[in-house]
C-alpha cells in the first residue's frame, strides 16, 4: 500500500469519528441552551437538538468526503504527517464554524424571544436637554 492510500485511510479513521465525537458532545450539552432558546418547551428543544445532529452529520461527512482527494502524490511518512495536518485543520476549522454560526442563530432567536416578554420601558425620568431653572434662596 502506498503512502497516499495511507494517508486516504488515516484521514477517514480521524475525521469521522472526530465528526461523531463534535456531534454528540454538541447534542449532549446544547439540549440545556435549546430549552432555554424555546423557553422550556422541552419537546421542541429536543426535536430542534436531534435535527440539528441530523444536518450536521450529514454537512460534516459530505465535506470530509469530497476534501478526501489530496492534490499531489505523499512519497514519505513526512508527506502522510503533512497532508494530514493540513486536512485536519481544515476539518475542525469546518466544525468550529459551524458550531459558532450555530450558537449566532439561536443567541439572535433567544434575544428575540426575551423581547417579546420583557416589561415595557421606563418613561423618562426627566428631560436631560431642559435647562435648569435658578434656585432662589
Amino acid at each position: 500500500m502506498n503512502a497516499t492510500v495511507t494517508t486516504y485511510g488515516l484521514y477517514l479513521m480521524i475525521a469521522l469519528p472526530l465528526t461523531i465525537w463534535v456531534a454528540r458532545n454538541l447534542f449532549r450539552n446544547g439540549r440545556i441552551f435549546l430549552v432555554d432558546c424555546f423557553h422550556g418547551n422541552e419537546s421542541l428543544a429536543d426535536s430542534v437538538n436531534q435535527l440539528l445532529v441530523v444536518g450536521f452529520y450529514l454537512v460534516n461527512f459530505g465535506f470530509v468526503s469530497l476534501y478526501l482527494k489530496l492534490a499531489d502524490e505523499v512519497h514519505e511518512i513526512r508527506g502522510i504527517f503533512e497532508a494530514l495536518s493540513g486536512k485536519l485543520g481544515v476539518i475542525l476549522l469546518v466544525l468550529g464554524g459551524m458550531h459558532f454560526f450555530n450558537l449566532l442563530v439561536f443567541t439572535k432567536m433567544r434575544k428575540r424571544a426575551t423581547w417579546d416578554q420583557a416589561p415595557p420601558p421606563l418613561p423618562p425620568a426627566g428631560n436631560i436637554f431642559k435647562k435648569p431653572e435658578p434656585r432662589h434662596p
